[in-house]
């Protein structure tokens, strides 16, 4: 049985563009970028505390991480409080590469 994801949201501010550069580039391959230094991600416990590792190497004391885990009541709801493009429909069940 796989692991169940759950939605993330990932804001940061990283204050040296080197170290922000690779935090992005990090993040693009976890989620979807949805505005500068906010990100949305579909993670399981152990895909979130790799990130979580895999960012902490990148970061220093003087930047800031927020992961903010969102119930599937809450990411079912924000369409309808949102602009219509605002948030795209849920997860994808499969990805082919």
């Amino acid at each position: 049985m796989a692991e169940q994801k759950n939605c993330y949201l990932i804001c940061y501010d990283i204050r040296d563009p080197k170290r922000w550069r690779k935090a992005y580039n990090l993040l693009k391959g976890y989620g979807e970028r949805m505005q500068y230094s906010i990100f949305r991600s579909w993670l399981t416990m152990r895909s979130r505390e790799k990130l979580r590792w895999e960012l902490e190497k990148i970061l220093a004391p003087e930047d800031s991480l927020l992961l903010i885990r969102l119930s599937n009541q809450c990411v079912a709801r924000i369409p309808s409080y949102n602009r219509p493009d605002a948030w795209s429909s849920q997860q994808e069940a499969y990805r082919i590469v």
